[in-house]
């Protein structure tokens, strides 16, 4: 237990953040141009202890550069920054200090921008925290450059069950959420905001009912509200759709959330024809387009969205839910949509299916734990899947190049997107 201990101290370099702290985890859950949202709380004790109605821990005083706000919550929204200003910031619970920190505010306008995206990733695993650690490095990397990244899509099953067929701490508590969110992503949750999709292990489609309710509960939307489905600008440079592709429910059996004729696609419909930015993309956990091998792709169930992302001028899908990473071609059968999975931030399934890429247009697939670090520059997006350790990705695709290394997605190219 002690060297379990001291490794996740390592791993995830959260002895800084928690050395005063007595287990308060503090984290970034939202970032605006002139506003940042910072939330604290634990994940001891019963009933709801971090997230945004969860029981207050006492009077708190958050400072972001000179604004200074105080709240009986377990979160508070500081307005009155400037854009793209990096800001020192502190909260102290009931007259102590719970963490100090760094956080950017987002540009106003800007030609570039960085992200990560990963799936399937909250399971607490040697792997994940490995995953959790390289992504630390490349944070530091960027950090400080006109470029830095600036949060993280997570493409579904964020929380997963410690034991699935009885659904033991499957998430529907705050402290199954320790060793598979805080712990691990400790040190970016201090400086960036992790934007979520719903997976089917995120509520009653595979676990419990109320994993959904936690998962709503701990993180926080740009709408400030729980939201299933949601959309989010950055920079006039990119808008980003976050869909709901699960039959989780809160009462009764799982039903599903995408279907045409239902809230979410009518307000997918909406919200894409209004979106004017450069870039389009979409986070949504199943995949259209897989070769497998565990999944089959939904491209049946979820035809319209495929056509409505087509038909909307949609640049790339994200999704997870295959335990892998796979690069779609863009061609007439993807509507010129660049489809990519990255399902293998915790997770992995080892079997490689190279031979069912092309029936399934697929261009690339790699069978290693990663998450993608996504630059855009103008019109380029550059794709790139990073491993963690030494070992490079492998992808497989005719010339068997290795990766990391961008693959390349060209805006508006009437061609397959190419590898480089």
């Amino acid at each position: 237990m002690v060297a379990r201990t001291v490794r996740i101290c390592t791993l995830a370099a959260l002895c800084l953040f928690y050395a005063a702290a007595q287990d308060f985890h503090t984290y970034v859950g939202r970032i605006e141009e002139r506003s940042v949202l910072l939330a604290w709380g634990t994940t001891t004790g019963t009933g709801n202890t971090i997230g945004r109605e969860s029981g207050s821990h006492g009077k708190a005083s958050v400072s972001v550069g000179p604004q200074i706000r105080e709240t009986d919550k377990n979160w508070v929204v500081v307005d009155g920054l400037s854009p793209d200003t990096e800001y020192p910031y502190s909260v102290s619970l009931n007259g102590k200090t719970i963490a100090s920190s760094t956080v950017r505010t987002y540009p106003e306008k800007t030609g570039k921008l960085a992200f990560f995206v990963m799936g399937d990733w909250g399971t607490g695993s040697t792997p994940q925290f490995q995953v959790a650690e390289r992504m630390q490095q490349e944070y530091s990397k960027h950090e400080g450059t006109d470029n830095p990244v600036r949060f993280v899509l997570a493409a579904g099953d964020n929380i997963y069950a410690k034991i699935p067929l009885l659904n033991s701490r499957s998430g529907d508590k705050d402290s199954h959420w320790r060793e598979t969110f805080f712990l691990p992503y400790a040190n970016l949750l201090a400086h960036i905001p992790f934007y979520p999709a719903l997976g089917n292990h995120d509520g009653n489609q595979s676990e419990s009912r109320g994993d959904l309710n936690v998962y709503l509960d701990n993180f926080f939307f740009p709408g400030d509200r729980p939201e299933r489905w949601y959309r989010f600008s950055v920079g006039g440079l990119l808008d980003v759709f976050a869909l709901d592709s699960t039959t989780n429910s809160f009462e009764g059996p799982p039903r599903p959330a995408y279907e045409i004729d239902g809230p979410q696609f009518q307000w997918a419909e909406r919200e894409l024809s209004a979106s004017h930015t450069p870039w389009k993309i979409v986070l949504m956990h199943h995949p259209p387009f897989t070769a497998g091998p565990r999944h089959e792709a939904k491209l049946t169930v979820l035809r319209h969205f495929v056509d409505l992302f087509s038909k909307s001028g949609v640049d790339v899908v994200f999704n997870g839910h295959e335990h892998n990473f796979q690069f779609s071609e863009r061609n007439g059968a993807t509507g010129g949509v660049q489809y990519v999975v990255s399902g293998a931030g915790g997770e992995l399934r080892g079997r490689d299916v190279t031979s069912s890429l092309e029936e399934n247009h697929i261009a690339a697939f790699g069978n290693i734990h990663h998450f993608l670090l996504v630059e855009i520059e103008d019109a380029v997006m550059r794709i790139t899947p990073i491993a963690p350790g030494a070992v490079p990705m492998k992808i497989a695709d005719p010339q068997r190049r290795p990766v990391e290394v961008p693959l390349v997605v060209e805006k508006h190219a009437n061609k397959v997107s190419h590898l480089p």
